[in-house]
């Protein structure tokens, strides 16, 4: 401990060193933020040599199963169902938007698979018995499709597996996973790499002092490790914490970031969700190529062989005397394989109407609204709890380093 007249001295002699402690210290614990709230999110895949394990990946990206489920629970069992997605579309509606591609298609698929089943019989039948097939099988398409759409509705769950849609969205694309974190925790984020600052000045000036009365090269370090451990670990407890306004010391009040901006949050997620995950595109192929697609299929193929046996009238023995009854049996198959083909492109036509009707954003928000503190809080908290500790102790590390070229600068100065 030096004197108080050697401490003076001292300190007006390296009075620059003495004021930028303080400096130092915020800018330790800005940059320690930036790089925590990077590491969480970067790089999406991983960068180094492995085995061993030298490098680095996003702890978001590199947990992306573990992160899509827990996003995909929450989604699923609080804020949205098969209902409120496919509950809503109008089958009249559906039939309106994509009649004259579906009936295209319709048109094409009818002569293709007559010719390939018999082509040299198509080709000389009367084009009015061709003509005949192809309007009838057309004038029953539109029916067809409303029925499939009535029975989807009726048995939502048997053709259409929400969960297994989100989580195959996020797992695609791992940016629109970050994303999904980073937008509806973008206030928090900010937070982080303010508070940084702000925390960083106050223990500098601790620091400050503590070096003026020691002198000890210990000191830099062991306050660069802490400004950057503890201002990692205060601003995330500050995020979600407490959950309710709670006033400290009669001075000052304070309500979880997050949970305090959670009307701002439902707007950004909700936006996010509609718009990125559950779009009308996503839940059209989920259904027709999903885990549960075949069912679908069974759902169209017994429509359309029936349609072709109906509608086929007067042409049908003439078709089965030609190609023969198996033959027959394969070309109703084939039509209605050729038209699962086709129904992602011609659902296309629908998206526009879907999106409205379905009206997810504004659903999302409400729901949003009604959840618990708890369960509000688990939109954004897994993000920092899957390895929270490495950050905390990437931070301290940092601090230290800098901390030691601080002590390095001092003593050569």
């Amino acid at each position: 401990m030096q004197g108080w007249q050697a401490i003076c001295a001292d300190i007006q002699h390296n009075w620059m060193l003495y004021l930028s402690m303080p400096f130092v210290a915020a800018v330790i614990g800005f940059i320690t933020k930036i790089v925590a709230i990077r590491m969480m999110f970067e790089p999406l895949e991983f960068v180094g040599i492995k085995p061993p394990y030298l490098g680095w990946q996003g702890i978001v990206p590199r947990k992306a199963a573990v992160m899509a489920s827990i996003c995909c629970d929450l989604m699923t069992t609080r804020l949205i169902k098969p209902e409120d997605v496919l509950g809503r579309l109008d089958p009249d509606r559906i039939v309106e938007e994509i009649e004259r591609p579906l009936l295209e298609a319709v048109d094409d698929i009818t002569r293709a698979v007559a010719s390939h089943y018999s082509p040299g019989l198509w080709e000389a039948a009367p084009q009015s018995v061709k003509d005949l097939i192809v309007r009838r099988i057309k004038a029953e398409s539109p029916g067809i499709v409303r029925q499939i759409m009535a029975d989807i509705k009726r048995d939502m769950n048997a053709v259409f597996d929400l969960k297994d849609m989100v989580i195959s969205a996020l797992l695609r694309d791992k940016r629109l996973l970050n994303r999904i974190f980073l937008e509806a925790g973008s206030g928090e984020f900010r937070f982080i790499r303010k508070s940084g600052l702000y925390f960083g000045f106050a223990i500098g000036c601790v620091q400050a002092v503590t070096w003026a009365l020691t002198h000890s090269a210990w000191v830099m370090p062991i306050f660069g490790g802490f400004t950057g451990w503890f201002t990692d670990w205060l601003a995330l407890k500050m995020i979600f914490n407490p959950k309710q306004p709670t006033r400290y010391l009669g001075l000052f009040e304070w309500q979880g970031l997050f949970l305090k901006r959670r009307r701002e949050v439902s707007a950004e997620y909700g936006r996010l969700v509609a718009r990125e995950v559950v779009t009308p595109r996503n839940v059209f192929e989920a259904v027709l190529t999903g885990p549960m697609s075949d069912r679908l299929f069974g759902m169209i193929q017994k429509h359309v062989l029936r349609m072709v046996d109906e509608q086929a009238g007067i042409a049908r023995p003439f078709v089965v005397f030609a190609i023969g009854s198996s033959k027959y049996q394969g070309m109703k198959k084939m039509i209605a394989e050729e038209l699962m083909k086709r129904l992602p492109e011609t659902m296309k036509h629908v998206e526009g109407y879907a999106r409205d009707a379905m009206d997810l954003e504004r659903t999302l928000v409400e729901k949003m609204q009604e959840l618990t503190p708890e369960e509000f809080e688990s939109l954004l908290r897994p993000a920092f709890q899957q390895d929270e500790w490495m950050l905390i102790t990437v931070g301290a590390v940092l601090g230290f380093l800098v901390g030691e070229l601080q002590v390095f600068l001092m003593l050569h100065h």
